[in-house]
């Protein structure tokens, strides 16, 4: 008897590709995927170079007009959620994402040549660099489009960029990354040397960092080229040439003059070996010519010497911030008239004081604080007890150990992430799905897809813009629930008018049934997101059968959709929220756009109950919301007069 055939291991679906040390990009939820043998092509696009202000509903208003959206995700920094800057958006097909790339790659998104590219799982290809083409020497009109119509001629481009400034200025260099490395060669053979724009370009293979430096070690090591400087106005070129014929063979020497031709004090010299150019440093750093010392060391460039600098002043820095470590005092709430010497006699009944100062703005006023350094830990650590909220005059003063402005950014961002957190967690704890605050945006496909797995990561159908800072408590929260003094809880009774205007509340489950589930007999509501069985529902005009509830008619576009106390109770806790948030956000984001999101999230932690009074009434919606804006107002007020405060 034979044994039976073993089927071959069928390959796994590949998933979105991810983009080199950053957040995975959203994997679409919205559809069910393709069986196994199926090999499905990937729909997720990288949209880098954006604004930081450019929201999921940003994107999705500009990348849904080409086709459905599954998700969309603007990577965040993960402690305090700003943008990064870039962005992944996730097509139900790869049709969709070929034309997004080709109509929108370069497009303007506030302002700013958005740069899209499929997204890349695999970082192998970016590390080999294979393909991967450096130019310089670029006129400052060429852009990112320009340069990609420029060198798209030689191959497939992955990726193009022209790198700018600050300012959204060129640098003069830019890189282009083709499928191929035949491509690549290509390219650099045929405009390496050519006139762009009138500016003759170079073109080459595309080094990393890690190997530039290792060569510019090599060459620090094996320099020929050397720098004078402090050289006396009235030494000829000839005298200056001739002070370092002695160490060896020069193939050049320069001294640098102004446009009369007086001598500017410094010059170059370039030896034929590194070991003549060496002797020479050695023997002439540190000489005097002409009665003045010279200063002879290795030629450097600019941003070679610039760095040196900025390292040599951070690491000064870092010393002295270390010298003054717990003896410098920051006080603020000053009064006006408290000046260097009063702030002093203040101080000083706690140990010696080595400097005070007050400051002030460019008129003399004082700035209502100051700092005052002793000359011991212990003695700083007493005043700071005894003076810490001690009446000067009318005001308290607030005393506290001095600490630099990035230590004080680090801390009150831990700080907020640790809110969030807190957050996080009491959400999870009271229902809210635990993806809440973090996931990306999920967009309906429409009728005839598949509808999101039940019970999946929470994705919100409504924008987020904002949402990521910690969320206030509203007033009324603080000390205990919402009010609801002056209104009736929500119906009970079966005959009792519908919500909005709907099908009647779901009644009672029987004895004995399980919370949650339609009674026996009540037909199962249909997962939101498929498309409405229309034979199930009855001819228009007709009353629905007995125990069922009429299926809420779809909203006419424009109009804001609606939900019923029905529908709402034959969903689970986790979707119920979500309901009633799609909801509440798309009655909100007309008046406030930018705060839609997070007033939304504020108005979950109420009660379903209370929540669906809202949305029947209009005036107790813009009540809450009014409310929801004035916390808003005074948390921010209140967080940046604590940081510009310390």
């Amino acid at each position: 008897m034979s044994s039976p055939a073993v089927a071959p291991a069928q390959e796994a679906v590949p998933q979105p590709h991810v983009a080199e040390a950053a957040p995975p990009p959203p994997v679409p939820v919205a559809y069910n995927p393709p069986p196994p043998t199926v090999s499905a092509p990937s729909a997720s696009l990288y949209v880098g170079e954006l604004d930081p202000t450019v929201t999921e509903a940003m994107l999705f208003e500009i990348f849904n007009m080409i086709g459905p959206v599954a998700s969309i995700r603007v990577c965040r920094d993960a402690v305090t959620r700003r943008s990064l800057g870039y962005a992944y958006v996730n097509y139900l097909n790869a049709a969709d994402g070929e034309r997004a790339l080709e109509q929108l790659n370069y497009s303007l998104i506030k302002g700013r040549a958005c740069r899209i590219m499929w997204s890349q799982r695999d970082p192998a290809l970016r590390k080999t660099g294979q393909g991967n083409i450096f130019i310089k020497n670029l006129d400052e009109q060429i852009d990112n489009k320009a340069l990609h119509d420029t060198f798209a001629a030689f191959g497939t481009v992955l990726s193009c960029k022209v790198a700018t400034d600050e300012h959204g200025r060129s640098k003069g260099y830019g890189f282009v990354h083709y499928e191929t490395a035949e491509a690549a060669e290509t390219a650099i053979k045929a405009v390496n040397g050519m006139l762009l724009n009138d500016k003759k370009v170079y073109v080459g293979h595309h080094i990393s960092r890690k190997e530039r430096q290792s060569k510019m070690e090599e060459m620090k090591a094996q320099f020929t080229n050397i720098y004078v400087k402090n050289v006396d106005s009235e030494v000829t070129q000839e005298e200056f040439l001739q002070l370092f014929e002695p160490f060896g063979k020069i193939t050049s020497a320069v001294l640098q003059t102004d446009d009369e031709g007086k001598s500017r004090g410094f010059g170059f010299v370039n030896f034929e070996t590194h070991e003549e150019a060496q002797k020479a440093v050695e023997a002439l750093h540190d000489s005097d010519f002409h009665g003045k010392k010279l200063f002879v060391a290795r030629a450097q460039k600019k941003a070679e010497r610039e760095e040196e600098l900025r390292r040599s002043y951070e690491q000064a820095k870092m010393e002295k911030m270390s010298k003054y470590q717990g003896v410098n005092l920051y006080i603020k709430n000053l009064e006006d008239d408290i000046d260097d010497e009063r702030l002093r006699q203040e101080f000083e009944p706690f140990g010696t004081i080595t400097s005070v100062k007050v400051m002030r703005d460019e008129k003399g006023t004082s700035k209502g604080f100051g700092f005052v350094c002793f000359s011991s830990p212990d003695e700083a650590t007493k005043a700071v007890a005894e003076m810490n909220n001690k009446m000067i005059g009318s005001k308290p003063l607030y005393v506290s150990l001095a600490q630099r402005r990035e230590v004080r950014r680090q801390q009150l961002e831990s700080q907020i992430a640790q809110r969030n957190q807190i957050r996080m967690q009491q959400a999870a704890a009271s229902g809210i799905p635990g993806g809440y605050m973090n996931s990306p945006m999920y967009y309906p496909p429409g009728p005839g897809a598949y509808p999101p797995p039940p019970g999946g990561r929470g994705m919100m159908s409504y924008g987020q813009p904002g949402m990521m800072p910690p969320r206030p408590p509203l007033p009324s929260q603080r000390p205990g629930p919402w009010p609801t003094a002056g209104r009736a809880p929500p119906p009970t009774d079966p005959n009792a008018p519908a919500v909005n205007g709907g099908a009647a509340p779901r009644p009672a489950a029987p004895q004995g049934a399980p919370a949650n589930r339609p009674p026996a007999g009540a037909q199962a509501p249909a997962q939101r997101g498929a498309a409405p069985n229309r034979a199930q529902q009855p001819p228009r005009g007709q009353a629905p059968p007995a125990g069922q509830a009429p299926a809420p008619a779809a909203a006419p576009a424009g109009e804001v959709p609606t939900i019923t106390a029905a529908a709402l109770a034959n969903a689970s806790p986790m979707e119920q929220k979500q309901m009633l948030g799609e909801v509440i956000y798309m009655r909100i984001v007309a008046s406030q756009p930018e705060l839609a999101g997070k007033i939304t999230g504020m108005l979950l932690e109420m009660d379903n109950s209370e929540l669906l009074h809202l949305l029947e009434n209009s005036e107790a919606m813009n009540g809450k919301v009014n409310e929801a804006l004035a916390v808003l107002h005074e948390f921010n007020t209140t967080g940046k007069e604590g940081t510009e405060s310390k």
